[in-house]
Parts: C-alpha cells; structure tokens; sequence
C-alpha cells in the first residue's frame, strides 16, 4: 500500500533558481530577487484564489487550500530568511575598513 505522502505528487517549483554561471546574458543579483518576489507573489495570489474559492464553495478541496497557503508560507520565509542574509552581509562589507 502506498503511504498518503507518495500520493500527492510534486509541490511545484522553488521561488528561487539556480544561477548559470557561463550565462553573461543573465541580469544579475537584482534580476535574481525581482524574480524570486514575483514568484513569492504569484504563491500568495494563488492560495488567496485558493480560499476564496474553497470559502465560496466553487469547487477547490481543502486539501489543495492548504497546500497552497502553505507553499506561499513557506515561499515567504525562504524569502525573508534569503533577505535578511543579504542585508547581514551587505552590513558586514559596509563595516570593513579599506
């Protein structure tokens, strides 16, 4: 018998992807989080239709809403921890003497 957690297939992607390193065509850093904000904003727009949906009883499953709004939460900490290393080491370049 399969266990329940075989059975729900893939979750989606990552908000963030990998860099190609041979890529000169490739924006950058900045284009790197533009994205990784659209993403994370799409996720939170989705699990919002989710539960409006599911709350107006047009045909979404609880357990579809709940992934939803979870993969946006979980979308938004990876976010805000990927932040928060990158406003420490700016800080920290910021405090090194040339």
């Amino acid at each position: 018998m399969p266990s329940p957690i075989s059975s729900l297939g893939p979750l989606g992607p990552l908000p963030v992807t990998p860099l190609d390193s041979g890529s000169k065509s490739a924006g950058g850093f900045g284009s790197i989080l533009t994205d990784a904000m659209q993403k994370v904003g799409e996720m939170n727009n989705d699990a919002t239709k989710s539960v409006e949906n599911f709350l107006s009883g047009e045909g979404d499953d609880l357990h579809k809403t709940i992934m939803a709004t979870q993969r946006a939460d979980l979308g938004m900490e990876l976010f805000l921890q990927v932040r928060n290393k990158v406003v420490s080491a700016y800080q920290e370049v910021m405090r090194m003497q040339v």
